[in-house]
């Protein structure tokens, strides 16, 4: 039977769920204290600890690396009334299979204990090997997580992002990424897949718009050889290569009604069948879809499942815009620059001011993905150090040209423009518009009181 320990301060609590886990077959022990836990945990092997992470005679956190320290295999589950981002997050960081806030059912503790125990199989897997096949493995990941980096950025809604990414990355919720097209859909899910304890399995990135409703099945599931048409030979599909890790599935509102419905199946059984076989093969994998589309319209309009959709919107992220992140344009413009030096092998150090005033006049419609674009062009092109306006597209230059260009159009016209949609964008909280214009509260405060707007 498993063996699980309980470390919590709280008597009637830990005796409760002790009595309730030794009903369902689990070998439980229980400690109040740490120093108490500490003994335990060198005289026996446990395969789950159960610990708060608030206990009055030690760090919870700091507990977390001691357990670890004891026996890399034992899997710990953090139990917290303080279900804090950053609290939560750490944990994670330290080392914590999963986190629960109290109060929980009896059937959240279960599954989340469930989960934690098929994990210690694949610790104890990765324990064996070589340690030059694991430094390896870390090597590969390392590329890939820089790969596909989120930049930090410093505007709200950039911080917001990353907290609901730092979230939900250690959990197995399923998560629907929505945004528009360009705006980092696929970097956010890797990054979360790079963040998650699914990381070293595999992570499958799935385009449902460019995949024909008659071979979808085949696609996700696999097929046998000579089950149809074409099928020369066995193929596995999506989910096998996927088990273990992570399913991406970008533009899932593309997917045929009949596709939806054998995608919800799969995902309630966790099962699947090559096409034209009769053998049942388990998956355990985390899925991760995004769209464009509104789906809660396509729900009410009768062309997506209700049903698939509250199955893959656990958890939701809205991506924000590149306008919407304005204030993190020179950081996301660095960044592509730093990128495109390296591919292109060129040492382009900056942008000129003329650049910089086109990128913050043009409105990006294509977003993070236009603007990588835009400087890898330039970088491209330029046969200097700094990148100069004239290696731009003709409509990003247009867009520095603009307001001087229009008849009756003064400059201060066109700044007294900018500062009243940013002042709307924000819903008039002047210190975010200052962050968006990217000028000081005092100066926009200024800029008001001289163009005598009344708001």
């Amino acid at each position: 039977m498993p063996n699980i320990l309980i470390i919590e301060d709280d008597a009637a609590f830990c005796q409760m769920l002790q009595k309730f886990l030794t009903k369902h077959n689990f070998t439980v022990h229980i400690s109040y204290t740490v120093p108490d836990a500490k003994l335990k945990l060198k005289e026996n092997s446990f395969d789950v600890v159960l610990t708060d992470l608030r206990l009055p005679d030690y760090d919870g956190i700091q507990l977390i690396s001691d357990i670890k320290t004891i026996n890399q295999r034992t899997q710990v589950i953090v139990m917290t009334g303080y279900a804090e981002v950053g609290t939560a997050v750490e944990a994670m960081r330290k080392g914590a299979f999963d986190y629960i806030a109290k109060p929980f059912t009896p059937d959240d503790i279960i599954e989340i204990i469930t989960k934690a125990l098929k994990s210690v199989i694949g610790v104890a897997r990765d324990l064996h090997k070589p340690q030059k096949a694991i430094s390896e493995k870390k090597q590969k990941l390392e590329v890939a997580q820089t790969e596909h980096t989120i930049v930090k950025g410093r505007s709200d809604a950039s911080k917001k992002l990353h907290e609901y990414v730092n979230l939900v990355a250690p959990t197995d919720m399923s998560v629907l990424i929505t945004g528009e097209s360009g705006t980092g859909k696929e970097v956010v899910a890797k990054a979360i897949h790079d963040s998650s304890k699914r990381k070293d399995f595999n992570y499958i990135a799935v385009d449902c718009g460019a995949i024909p409703k008659e071979l979808a099945t085949s696609e996700f599931f696999g097929h046998v050889k000579g089950s149809f048409t074409g099928a020369v030979e066995d193929k596995m599909g999506n989910f096998e290569a996927a088990n273990g890790g992570t399913l991406f599935l970008d533009e899932v509102g593309n997917l045929s009604y009949e596709n939806q419905i054998q995608l919800l199946r799969a995902l309630q059984e966790r099962k699947i069948k090559r096409v034209g076989s009769t053998k049942e093969i388990k998956v355990d994998l985390r899925i991760i879809t995004a769209t464009n589309e509104d789906l809660n319209t396509a729900v009410e309009k009768g062309t997506f499942r209700e049903d698939l959709f509250h199955r893959l919107n656990e958890f939701s992220i809205q991506i924000p815009s590149l306008e919407e992140r304005h204030e993190d344009l020179i950081l996301f413009s660095e960044f592509f620059l730093e990128k495109a030096n390296k591919s292109l092998n060129r040492n382009v150090s900056g942008f000129s001011e003329e650049v910089w005033n086109a990128f913050r006049n043009y409105h990006w419609p294509g977003n993070l993905r236009e603007l990588k674009n835009v400087v890898k062009r330039a970088v491209l092109l330029t046969v200097g150090d700094e990148i100069e306006i004239q290696v731009l597209p003709k409509e990003v230059i247009e867009s520095s040209e603009k307001p001087i260009a229009e008849d009756n159009f003064s400059k201060s016209e066109f700044e007294k423009d900018r500062i009243i949609k940013a002042l709307k964008k924000t819903n008039f909280n002047k210190s975010k518009a200052a962050k968006l214009l990217q000028v000081t509260r005092k100066t926009l405060y200024n800029k008001i009181n001289h163009y005598n707007l009344d708001l």
